[in-house]
């Protein structure tokens, strides 16, 4: 993946009304390409649905949708062989509208953000991410938690010291302690499906923050993205936050479940203990 930035500021798509260029430090303190690129394909996929929309309402006829689709599908591969050139593009979503006109050409490729906002694509694009992303550590979690629960099924029968302030207090089996993380587990696995619960609903369609003027239909928008629904208040859906500071607490809660996994077996792993001998690739 190549990026140009020195040679080509890239081609702004906002400060329109602006009297003077924007200075070179406040360009490359604005760009987000770096991190955002990472977005690529829910980007493109966003672009795709909305196609379809803006064909469905009339929009665009079924020859140029069939030239975006054709323009879309280049610049995935694009990405996906990693010969995407980032030419001094601000965002992820500047880089692929770029690169879209220069395959089809500016009129057809021009035509991609008929009613459509940044405000309500950003918005988009990561709660799609972040979609994806909940369900690949919802699938490692529940992963986690079924090894848990073998290993205490095959080790029942182990008894171990309980511990109150590091003083010997009951007789447990080894089992109870192994389980006890398994519904830690288990009970982020429920945090998690209730973040994504509200994480889930679609923003395309909502414009910059009073809605779409075009007759867009939301609820198809929301199908064919497979989100659970559309999200109620237009303003809402282009300035809500709020999953992502959920699933940043998620998170830190479940690092917070495994480091007291890891202190337990350190601590038991020691010769004072001697409960558990953790092999040499573990530590």
């Amino acid at each position: 993946m190549g990026d140009s930035s020195s040679s080509n500021m890239g081609e702004k798509l906002w400060g329109g009304r602006f009297s003077e260029g924007l200075n070179p430090v406040m360009d490359i303190f604005n760009r987000s390409i770096t991190f955002d690129k990472q977005l690529w394909d829910v980007d493109i996929k966003g672009s795709i649905a909305y196609v379809k929309a803006l064909e469905k309402c009339g929009l665009v006829t079924s020859e140029e949708s069939a030239k975006l689709f054709l323009g879309l599908s280049q610049v995935s591969e694009e990405w996906a062989s990693n010969s995407f050139v980032i030419k001094g593009d601000e965002d992820i979503h500047s880089a692929n509208e770029r690169r879209l006109k220069e395959i089809i050409g500016n009129e057809i490729g021009g035509k991609l953000h008929v009613g459509r906002s940044r405000n309500d694509q950003v918005a988009t694009d990561v709660r799609l991410w972040l979609r994806e992303q909940s369900a690949v550590l919802k699938s490692l979690l529940i992963s986690f938690t079924k090894i848990c629960c073998e290993r205490a099924k095959s080790e029942i029968d182990i008894l171990m010291p309980g511990y109150t302030h590091l003083q010997r207090a009951q007789a447990i089996r080894w089992s109870h302690w192994l389980l006890s993380y398994a519904w830690y587990f288990h009970n982020d696995v429920d945090k998690l499906d209730d973040i994504i619960s509200r994480m889930n609903v679609c923003p395309l369609g909502s414009g910059a923050l009073a809605g779409n003027p075009f007759n867009i239909d939301r609820d198809f928008l929301a199908k064919e993205l497979g989100f659970s629904g559309c999200t109620p208040n237009s303003l809402l859906a282009v300035s809500d936050r709020d999953f992502i500071a959920e699933f940043l607490f998620w998170g830190a809660l479940v690092a917070t479940h495994f480091s007291k996994w890891a202190e337990d077996l350190l601590l038991y792993s020691t010769k004072e203990f001697g409960f558990v001998t953790i092999a040499d690739a573990f530590w």
